[in-house]
């Protein structure tokens, strides 16, 4: 059997990933190394391609991804039964500035919305926003009466009105960091660029109240606050917000896309479902596509602290000063700490999904992660839902929980998501549209109609990480210009907006 059953990423590496998966007995050649399988590989799962001793480091991407917790021999299918986590800090801190491993291109564009604070919106939505979860499902009642376009026949130029609803709001002490989080998410949604109109709801008698939210905003679109209380109760409310939304629809219809450079964009990484070859095909192919964007003067924000936990030296030896580097560091120690307060530990991330696709410790998944990020210099760290000022690579602490990550890269200011993934997640994140990229072929032909783009085509070898990352670029412009993903097509992102709850609740 030809070598090409068996990736392997580095030269110094002692397992490959096997590609169509094995069956005990088969026979393959990897370079100068024969061997056999001696159980069942599946596909997207490690192989030794050399003998590991109990305790000795096993090496994928040129990394350490844990250590043998039993010898390992050639042919030995690598996974959970005999790899073992290996907590071992590896950390570089960087003192200049580093440069991209890409040629700067020339600037392409997109046809975006230019608002008055000079930022570029790529979708026109109405939100509703709630204050606390008691004016959720009034909110719901009010947004649907424009769903699936109802209500917007007139009105050609906005994308839809969204109720963008949550759990939390009362029983948080205001000053808290659980509430602060929660204002700080819903104020990044209603100053967002992808948000033409806002309608604040709120209960009345809640800890985190409608005018709180809007205070200190300087918001040049239309606005109204209700409150369920002060309004007659729910049926009242819901009349008097269908009304506010249908006088806000013509003011909002006055936008108009018009050229934009693509330095104006900015661009989320998130993956979820990952799996064996989401470090090898997908997340690379994003990278590269990422590294475009930043050498264009655009700007990508990498989340999601407890996957990179374990790579963290791969972007602090990037940072482009000692301060950036220090800020990474001290927010996963903030992570180490959360998780041993919750009874856990970071290796704990892994999820089934993830272990049935291949991956077994928290360092496999986080080396994988990490290359979203490509090779660009890390220029700033930024809290959850915190806005994004930068031009550049910057890093948002996140949970890796994906609706949760990627609320908070919206709300600090992403107006394009790309999400990648392997196991097949399904996921939409109003009002910024989502790209999603499957890691395998099989996945992609098994859930075509949820995938907007296959990087499978690099494990199968019909295409380069370069040449999947130039089609993720041009998805990226394109839909930022107005094409619909599959996520919108299904009307999805509205439930999947989650703001992280932290905090006592009283």
């Amino acid at each position: 059997m030809s070598d090409n059953r068996i990736l392997v990423l580095r030269a110094d590496d002692n397992v490959g990933v096997a590609v169509d998966g094995l069956a005990r007995g088969d026979s393959v050649t990897v370079g100068d190394i024969h061997l056999t399988a001696s159980s069942t590989v599946p596909s997207g799962h490690k192989i030794a391609i050399r003998p590991i001793a109990t305790d000795g480091a096993v090496l994928k991407y040129g990394q350490l991804i844990g250590r043998a917790s039993r010898d390992i021999q050639v042919g030995d299918h690598v996974h959970v039964h005999n790899l073992a986590m290996a907590d071992e800090a590896r950390r570089e801190v960087g003192t200049a500035a580093v440069r991209a491993d890409v040629q700067a291109v020339s600037m392409p564009t997109f046809e975006g919305y230019r608002r008055a604070d000079g930022r570029w919106g790529t979708r026109n939505y109405i939100a509703v926003l709630t204050t606390v979860n008691c004016s959720a499902s009034t909110a719901r009642l009010i947004a649907d009466q424009f769903r699936f376009g109802r209500g917007l026949e007139a009105f050609d130029h906005v994308d839809g009105v969204i109720a963008l609803t949550h759990d939390t709001g009362c029983g948080l002490v205001p000053s808290s960091e659980g509430a602060q989080l929660t204002m700080r998410t819903l104020r990044g949604y209603a100053d967002h660029p992808n948000v033409g109109g806002v309608l604040v709801l709120g209960l009345g008698c809640e800890m985190l109240q409608a005018q709180t939210l809007l205070n200190g905003l300087d918001l040049t679109k239309p606005v109204e606050t209700m409150i369920i209380q002060e309004s007659g109760g729910i049926r009242s409310t819901v009349r008097a917000g269908v009304s506010a939304i249908e006088k806000m629809l013509p003011v909002v219809d006055q936008a108009r896309r018009e050229t934009a450079p693509a330095s104006a964009l900015v661009l989320g990484l998130n993956c979820g479902g990952s799996d064996g070859y989401s470090g090898i095909s997908a997340n690379p192919a994003l990278g590269y596509a990422s590294d475009q964007l930043v050498a264009l003067g655009g700007t990508s924000i990498l989340a999601e602290t407890p996957e990179v936990f374990g790579a963290e030296h791969l972007l602090t030896a990037r940072a482009t000063d000692p301060t950036v580097s220090a800020r990474l560091i001290e927010r996963i120690e903030w992570w180490r700490e959360y998780m041993t307060r919750g009874g856990g530990t970071l290796d704990n991330n892994p999820s089934p999904g993830n272990k049935a696709g291949g991956l077994t410790t928290i360092l496999e998944k986080s080396l994988g992660a990490v290359a979203k990020s490509g090779t660009a210099p890390l220029v700033a760290v930024h809290e959850y839902a915190e806005r994004v000022a930068e031009s550049g690579l910057v890093f948002m602490d996140t949970p890796g929980y994906d609706p949760v990550s990627v609320t908070g890269i919206v709300a600090g200011g992403a107006t394009v998501v790309v999400f990648t993934t392997g196991r097949g997640s399904v996921l939409g994140s109003k009002p910024s549209p989502t790209i999603k990229v499957a890691t395998n072929t099989a996945m992609y032909e098994r859930m075509s109609e949820d995938m907007d783009i296959n990087a499978g085509t690099i494990v199968d070898g019909k295409a380069t990480v370069e040449e999947v990352g130039d089609q993720i670029l041009a998805e990226i412009l394109a839909v930022a210009s107005g094409r619909p993903t599959v996520s919108e097509d299904l009307d999805l992102g509205a439930d999947e907006f989650v703001p992280w709850q932290l905090g006592a609740v009283t």
